[in-house]
């Protein structure tokens, strides 16, 4: 048996999913109107065709009159039928646009939505996994539209109108014997499909287990390789594999009693109908004609009814895709903008650290009360160990997260009282590790400022000492970085980093560990420019190298998320302190 959790949160979550689905409908409301009506007019086509074929039946009985073609009963039932075939497809091509329409719309917003989660979220998902939710909950969201609208809806309607038919032309006991055999068919399927879908849960969260394990192992290839981990690996997805395995058989085997069942009771309700048409023509109370009716009837009901039951279950598991998909437009945005955040609009910003205290987590406090200023225009160092809280600093200036206690403002405003993606317009950084788009080094670059002209672009490249380097490869600013830049070494995607920051060319710059991978002739001709275009605006450097901060307007020493000292560097080597320790210590290292 499933766990006995499965069933409840699927039913629970059904009505939520469709619901969140209907405002991307009702932007179609007019094609979706004309494909209803289409439906309704091709069902009563259809259910017309066993009616004329009575008819034609009949009027070929050489027992009542002579043989005549019915001609124009005939061209009736060929109408009928062209009529319905034709009506269906119309109706597929107008619903065409609300499918897909939809789908874009979903996806855009879901996509949207999760560039507004905060970074602890993206620190903590499994990018494949978000990926086959969201690749699945589209799927879904076809198949629910299609197959709700044009398969339960038109056996819907079919339904009554035959069950009109039967009533209207023949005794009570043949729609009694029809519709028992539906109701006893449906809740049979309803029945075991609630009890199968705790296996199709399962099997989505192991197949998003096993694919997020198989991309962070292909994204980290040269690491599995460096410690020649490739069997591990296997081993890890194989488990996986493993699991849903076992998932996938049970939920195949029962499949497999759904599907005897209903044809157990299609076979039952068809035999008892056809042996009671066959007795009532025996007993001269019915024609040929309705014998072949009933009979047309029932295969023309019963088809649909059959693909109902996997129709049915496979609505079940596409609303149990897109309510995983849902669940990611259901996350809460941590860092949002207030009713009354203000843009923010201003060349010259001065920033302010106020007694700042902040925690990733409540029981691992990483900043203790951090507290400066850095004048509009002027060049501030922080320095330290790993782990002192130094990169935590640009990330809470960004307001990738909001401080536990105090506050960071700009020209005195806090920023939780601005708009977030003003703020971020206004701020450049040069990472410590520089991830690259898998596309052209052009497009690297000028992702700094996308409508920037190719002058700017390449001029920025100049600006970071890359052009040269850039110009005598084969394919030029075209060529192709690759996956996160990984065909640059390190020191190239830094100075790509560094001509995108360029061209932003925002008042506030973040240099985090900005020269750490480049060479000492590379790094002192990048520092004079970094020095250059900095100057008039306000930076942040963070460093690990001291030699590259000598010429900051103030540098802080942070440890363990405090500052302990700060001052010029010829302050804090006078102070004989933290600083001058490892000032001096770097010193005996570059010596050796």
């Amino acid at each position: 048996m499933p766990p006995s959790s499965s069933g409840q949160p699927g039913q629970r979550h059904d009505w939520q999913t469709i619901k969140s689905l209907l405002p991307y409908l009702w932007a179609y409301k007019g094609r979706v109107l004309l494909a209803l009506g289409l439906l309704i007019a091709a069902k009563f086509a259809n259910v017309g065709v066993p009616l004329v074929l009575k008819d034609i039946v009949d009027a070929l009985d050489a027992s009542k009159h002579p043989l005549v073609v019915p001609l124009s009963l005939v061209l009736a039932y060929g109408g009928l039928r062209l009529a319905s075939a034709i009506m269906g497809e119309a109706r597929d091509a107008v619903f065409a646009k609300v499918t897909q329409g939809a789908i874009r719309r979903v996806a855009l917003q879901v996509f949207e939505h999760l560039h507004r989660l905060s970074l602890r979220f993206h620190l903590e998902r499994q990018t494949g996994g978000v990926n086959r939710d969201i690749d699945r909950g589209t799927k879904g969201i076809s198949f629910l539209l299609n197959f709700t609208l044009f398969n339960i809806l038109p056996t819907l309607v079919e339904i009554v109108l035959v069950a009109l038919v039967l009533l209207q032309k023949y005794d009570w006991y043949f729609a009694a014997i029809t519709f028992g055999t539906i109701a006893v068919y449906i809740g049979f399927t309803l029945g075991v499909t609630e009890w199968r879908m705790g296996w199709r849960k399962q099997m989505n969260e192991l197949d998003s287990t096993a694919n997020s394990k198989a991309v962070d192992s292909l994204l980290n290839y040269e690491t599995v390789k460096y410690f020649n981990n490739e069997r591990w690996e296997a081993r890890r997805y194989d488990e996986s594999l493993a699991k849903w395995e076992d998932v996938a058989i049970k939920s195949q085997v029962s499949l497999n009693f759904l599907n005897a069942g209903q044809a157990c009771i299609i076979a039952l309700g068809v035999t008892a109908l056809v042996w009671l048409a066959a007795a009532e023509v025996v007993a001269g109370t019915m024609s040929l004609g309705d014998l072949v009716l009933v009979n047309a009837f029932l295969l023309q009901l019963y088809g649909p009814l059959n693909f109902l039951g996997f129709v049915y279950r496979e609505i079940k598991h596409a609303l149990a895709d897109m309510d995983r998909m849902f669940a990611l437009m259901g996350r809460n945005a941590e860092i949002t903008d207030a009713a009354t955040a203000q843009p923010l609009a201003t060349q010259a910003a001065a920033v302010r650290f106020d007694r700042v205290e902040f925690a990733y987590d409540p029981e691992r406090q990483i900043l203790h009360g951090v507290d400066f200023t850095i004048p509009a225009g002027h060049t501030l160092a922080v320095v330290g160990a790993s782990g002192a809280g130094k990169s935590t600093l640009s990330r809470l200036l960004y307001r990738f997260y909001d401080v536990t206690r105090g506050g960071i403002q700009i020209n005195g405003k806090d920023i939780r009282e601005l708009q977030q993606h003003t703020l971020r317009e206004h701020i450049g950084i040069v990472p410590q590790d520089t991830v690259l788009f898998n596309d052209t080094i052009y497009y690297n670059i000028a992702y700094g400022k996308p409508d920037a002209s190719r002058e700017a672009i390449i001029e920025a490249a100049r600006s970071a000492h890359i052009h040269d380097f850039i110009a005598a490869l084969p394919q030029g600013y075209d060529t192709v970085v690759g996956e996160r830049g990984l065909k640059l070494s390190g020191g190239e995607k830094q100075r790509v980093a560094i001509a995108r920051t360029i061209l932003k060319n925002p008042p506030i710059l973040i240099f985090d560990e900005a020269t750490s991978a480049l060479d000492s002739k590379t790094e002192k001709a990048i520092q004079a420019e970094l020095k250059a275009i900095s100057a008039n605006r306000t930076t942040l450097v963070i460093a690990h190298r001291l030699s590259t901060v000598v010429d900051a307007d103030e540098i802080l020493v942070m440890e363990g998320g405090r500052v302990v000292e700060r001052g010029t560097h010829r302050e804090l080597l006078d102070a004989n302190a933290v600083y001058a320790r490892m000032w001096a210590l770097q010193a005996s290292e570059e010596a050796v």
